[in-house]
């Protein structure tokens, strides 16, 4: 009876699960100060499509996040104003609603405090302040109306906090889960994967230790622990910085490139000096869509990624003692890839 009782409930889950878009992912968290609604998610789309807002009315968010490139823009580091390349690869918006810290570094604390940065970014959007948006947007009948709509607010109030809470809550709406493993491992469906791809999820959780950072749990995975590490990727270009390190120097009083800059990761927040070269582990939901990888979108392919793991990242002297050789063989390299392929949304947001 105690049997018949669990499969029942199994049964009972996998047909809910089954319909479930959001399949294997947490329930949303929505800032108290910033309760979401259909209009201002519209509002928010709107923003996040305008190119105005840029110094020549060129680059929007959208123009490094794209729709139909699952919200990135498939080139290894972002390009901005008058084709200027960013130090950074684009990270997709998916699921961005689940990050503790936005942007590689973690120097957000939020989406509305991540939206702020870009607009100011002399490479982006290349705006000297944020006012020009605000006076944009007074100019607009349509964008007063819907304002004044979602926030009851009248023309002289409006401000750029208005902006980018309405641009978080668009981005509150991108979030997909149901994939293939989604209904394999939580919908209890066990033909949704293939049987390469099931062995990939044991080398996922065991030989190839990616579960440790690249986290799974019983009811939902972000594929993300939401922390920092230095997986030898990049760091080369720091050799400067580790010399004046050694030395007593501060990084800041050297004159870094925006690559060197940019390679300093946690640091750059934190201060800490074993931050160093330190990066956010990303989610691996949707991950054959958003080539090429890594922060400096260094490696094309997900199978040069699982070699670069396999082979213990790079020597250096900072690199995270969680990185370390696998020694996988071809048929493991090939399974994992096929697991990871796995990972992709039966409806992404469009």
């Amino acid at each position: 009876m105690r049997f018949f009782s669990i499969l029942l409930l199994g049964l009972i889950f996998s047909s809910n699960a089954l319909a479930d878009t959001n399949l294997g992912l947490p329930p949303l968290t929505i800032p108290s100060d910033n309760p979401q609604t259909s209009e201002k998610a519209a509002l928010g789309r709107r923003l996040f499509n305008d190119k105005r807002f840029s110094a020549n009315g060129s680059v929007s968010c959208a123009s490094c996040h794209q729709a139909d490139k699952a919200f990135t823009d498939g080139r290894p580091v972002a390009k901005g104003l008058n084709g200027q390349a960013g130090a950074r690869n684009a990270p997709t918006v998916i699921n961005a609603a689940f990050y503790q810290t936005p942007f590689f570094d973690g120097r957000a604390n939020s989406l509305e405090e991540q939206a702020l940065g870009p607009f100011i970014n002399p490479i982006e959007h290349g705006l000297t302040s944020h006012q020009a948006i605000v006076d944009v947007i007074r100019k607009d009948a349509d964008y007063l109306k819907r304002i004044n709509k979602v926030f009851h607010v009248p023309r002289e109030a409006i401000s750029i906090n208005h902006v980018v809470k309405a641009i978080a809550s668009y981005e509150r709406t991108l979030i997909s889960g149901n994939s293939p493993f989604d209904r394999y491992y939580f919908g209890m469906d066990q033909s949704a994967i293939s049987e390469s791809a099931e062995r990939g999820l044991r080398i996922f959780k065991r030989k190839g230790n990616c579960l440790v950072c690249h986290e799974i749990s019983w009811n939902k995975a972000l594929f993300t622990d939401n922390r920092f590490y230095n997986i030898g990727v990049g760091f080369k270009r720091l050799t400067t910085v580790l010399e004046a390190l050694a030395a007593g120097k501060n990084p800041d009083d050297l004159a870094l490139t925006n690559a060197q800059r940019s390679e300093l990761g946690r640091f750059n927040v934190t201060r800490i000096p074993g931050d160093l070269g330190k990066f956010k582990t990303p989610s691996l939901r949707n991950i054959a869509l958003t080539a090429p990888y890594m922060h400096d979108g260094s490696m094309k392919t997900l199978e040069e990624v699982i070699e670069h793991y396999d082979k213990g990242g790079d020597k250096i002297r900072y690199i995270d003692a969680k990185i370390f050789p696998l020694h996988l063989t071809q048929q493991e390299k090939a399974d994992l890839a096929a697991f990871m392929k796995a990972l992709t949304s039966q409806q992404p947001p469009k």
